[in-house]
């Protein structure tokens, strides 16, 4: 899946597309039909399973619905830059802080109806508020869990029916799978692929976070406790070898084939884990369970430049149809952001694979995304963070503090 959801195959949220505010999108004919304009990111991994396929079907379905509406499709990878000065009516892909604060997105509540507007999971509507306005209206999600690998504790002498639920007891899981000769007890990539979000799952275990008021709080007591624990477990031997060269995408294969005990976890996996005994359960946290987890969202965002706000709202009311989200998200490996869409899945048993990560999903916590400041600062999260298990966890931490207050100013 190219896109930074959730395949752990390509890095999280990052890929945020750039668009000049010149130039205009969609054009009205003599014959009284309006085209829009709509920009997609491709969720499909190496030619296969393309987003087109999946939109040209919806977009047939709509224009059948509304034949005064044309839709101008266009599907791109997810490391594209939008840079030919010409803003589509709606934008789907990682980001929409940027736009929202330069004034060139509608409302969202501008651009649905107050049936679809109602229907989204609020978690997810909240992550896309600027303010008091929302701007970013979720496409897709997921959500991170704890994963171990029944087989590999049955060795070790553990019984994975009862999964770690506090720090103390991951330190036990993981000293016993030492013990019988597993790998990588515990799996904690901090590569750049996505070291801010492994990261911020460990934070809010220990009630930490990247930001609280809006303030950044990077070097926080709870954070840099935090990290001190993550270094015991690296110092100790009990996770893989230099946690800030190695990668989520490689560590997941490594914990498919059986080499790691213990990992965070997301849907995208299912597929690969497939015939494998594992389990899934909430993070374990410094004295208990985590009560949430980290939520990952992708957006779609409304232009105003062209002026076609009534077009875009039925198109965007028809996509969000409950049987367009489930097929989406169905497709993909991911969750859907309305609750007719979790609902669906949940009443499927076919989906039963996907159940802890609906049930948790409505509890997730995201990454401060209405930030404009946020795409930066979690770049050098991803490149410098490691530094805080193979170094000083204050020393890493203070410098990450100083360079967001900065980005900040």
């Amino acid at each position: 899946m190219k896109r930074p959801l959730l395949t752990l195959a390509v890095v999280g949220l990052g890929s945020v597309l750039t668009l000049s505010a010149c130039g205009s999108s969609g054009s009205g004919s003599a014959d009284g039909t309006t085209t829009i304009r709509f920009v997609a990111a491709d969720y499909g991994a190496n030619g296969e399973n393309p987003s087109r396929t999946y939109w040209e079907s919806v977009i047939s379905a709509f224009t059948k619905n509304y034949p005064k509406i044309k839709v101008d499709l266009q599907v791109v990878d997810w490391n594209w830059m939008v840079q030919n000065g010409n803003q589509p009516d709606v934008l789907q892909t990682g980001g929409y802080a940027d736009f929202a604060k330069s004034g060139l997105l509608y409302p969202a509540e501008d651009v649905l109806s107050t049936s679809t507007m109602a229907d989204f999971v609020p978690s997810m509507l909240d992550a896309g508020r600027q303010g008091e306005t929302t701007y970013g209206i979720p496409f897709v999600s997921s959500a991170r869990m704890f994963l171990i690998n029944d087989t590999l504790f049955k060795q070790a002498g553990l019984d994975p029916s009862k999964p770690p639920q506090t720090w103390a007891e991951v330190t036990k899981a993981a000293t016993a799978l030492k013990k019988a000769g597993v790998e990588v007890p515990l799996g904690i990539p901090l590569g750049r692929e996505e070291a801010q979000a492994e990261s911020f799952i460990w934070m809010m275990g220990n009630g930490g976070g990247y930001q609280s008021g809006g303030e950044y709080t990077i070097n926080s007591v709870s954070n840099v406790e935090t990290f001190t624990q993550l270094k015991k477990w690296v110092d100790g031997g009990l996770t893989e070898k230099s946690p800030a060269s190695v990668n989520r995408t490689d560590l997941t294969k490594d914990f498919a084939s059986g080499k790691v005990g213990m990992i965070n976890g997301s849907p995208g996996q299912l597929a690969e884990l497939k015939g494998m005994d594992v389990t899934w359960s909430a993070m374990p946290g410094k004295d208990r369970q985590s009560n949430s987890t980290l939520g990952v969202g992708d957006w779609v965002m409304a232009f105003k430049k062209s002026g076609h706000r009534k077009e875009i709202k039925s198109f965007l009311d028809f996509i969000y149809q409950q049987e367009h989200t489930v097929s989406f998200a169905t497709r993909y490996n991911l969750l859907p952001v309305t609750r007719s869409g979790l609902n669906a899945l949940e009443k499927d048993p076919a989906q039963k694979a996907l159940k802890p990560f609906l049930d948790i999903l409505p509890n997730a916590t995201f990454y401060p995304t209405s930030d404009p400041t946020w795409p930066g600062v979690s770049a050098q999260i991803k490149t410098q963070i490691g530094s805080a298990v193979s170094g000083d966890p204050t020393m890493a931490l203070d410098a990450l503090q100083r360079a967001a207050q900065q980005a900040a100013r």
